[in-house]
């Protein structure tokens, strides 16, 4: 059998979010599954070692550019892609009309897919919940897991000299807006802490835009000789790495997805979005602005975030 999953949203952590839903697919119809998903998902990187993804079809569409699969000739580019395929199924996380007449164009007999045209408010772990159970009678609440080589977690281990006698902890200091990045002097207040209490070393996970590698370079200032920039590596030089770390604090971003999918506690600084994805997995450990009841959109709360209830948070999962 044949089944194709779409899942057309942005970024590493969406995709993240989305692996249970697709594997659970995999294993109730004992077939390997073909992602359509965009490029930024890194998707590629994720599902190298995951046995229940077949491949992946890139989706070229942007928000920024008219793109190949943009507009009514992008329509037909898809639609001709996908029927070489002979799908026999397809899933849609989302609601969209046109996803649903590609599929139908592309001769696909059997189309499961949110209800059309309601994506207003809809929350992006019910919706996919609710299409499972209704259509294939299958209740998931699993925690996403990405799965990494064990060669490559030992070999990272050697490479950097990670061992039980200290606590190495992934920083995940970048984020994809201005105000999801937590300041430097969050992170440099943090480091005190922990140094005073514990052996440690620390990895920085951020991106090169300017502004992160501001804040990364704040730190190292600071703390060179206990920090490990990762902001040259590829996603999937980093996955080993966390993979060693003892647990990881991060900005509501890619890393702290990714953290948590790799099994490690995961404290997320939750400062402009809602808590639904800092929490979602078992191993997350959200902190909100002080003064705060409820984040979301618009909270604006990284200058409030308390350096001394993370390192609360840490040391109880530490010990």
């Amino acid at each position: 059998m044949k089944i194709l999953a779409i899942q057309n949203r942005m970024g590493i952590g969406d995709m993240v979010i989305f692996l249970p839903y697709i594997e659970a697919i995999a294993k109730k119809f004992n077939s390997q599954i073909t992602l359509l998903v965009k490029e930024n998902s890194k998707a590629d990187q994720l599902i190298r070692n995951n046995e229940f993804i077949r491949e992946i079809i890139l989706l070229k569409r942007s928000n920024i550019k008219k793109d190949y699969h943009d507009g009514a000739i992008g329509f037909f580019r898809l639609v001709k892609e996908i029927k070489e395929y002979n799908f026999d199924k397809v899933i849609i996380f989302n609601s969209s009309l046109r996803f649903n007449l590609i599929c139908k164009f592309a001769g696909i007999k059997k189309v499961y897919q949110y209800p059309l045209l309601e994506k207003k408010n809809q929350n992006i772990i019910m919706a996919a919940r609710n299409l499972l159970k209704k259509n294939f009678d299958l209740n998931i609440n699993n925690d996403p897991i990405i799965r990494v080589n064990e060669k490559e977690i030992e070999d990272i281990k050697k490479k950097f000299k990670m061992n039980n006698r200290s606590k190495n902890i992934l920083l995940g200091i970048g984020g994809s807006g201005p105000t999801k990045r937590i300041p430097a002097k969050k992170f440099i207040e943090l480091i005190n802490l922990c140094i005073k209490n514990y052996d440690c070393k620390f990895f920085l996970a951020t991106g090169n835009k300017t502004e992160e590698v501001e804040i990364l370079r704040e730190i190292l200032d600071k703390h060179k000789d206990k920090c490990i920039p990762l902001n040259e590596m590829s996603i999937s030089e980093i996955l080993p790495i966390i993979k060693n770390c003892d647990l990881s604090v991060c900005n509501d971003s890619s890393f702290s997805h990714l953290s948590a999918g790799l099994g490690k506690s995961t404290i997320v600084l939750m400062a402009d979005t809602p808590l639904l994805y800092g929490s979602y997995s078992s191993k997350m450990h959200p902190i909100i602005p002080d003064g705060i009841d409820e984040v979301s959109h618009g909270t604006n709360g990284k200058e409030l975030i308390n350096p001394n209830k993370i390192f609360e948070k840490l040391t109880k999962i530490l010990s």
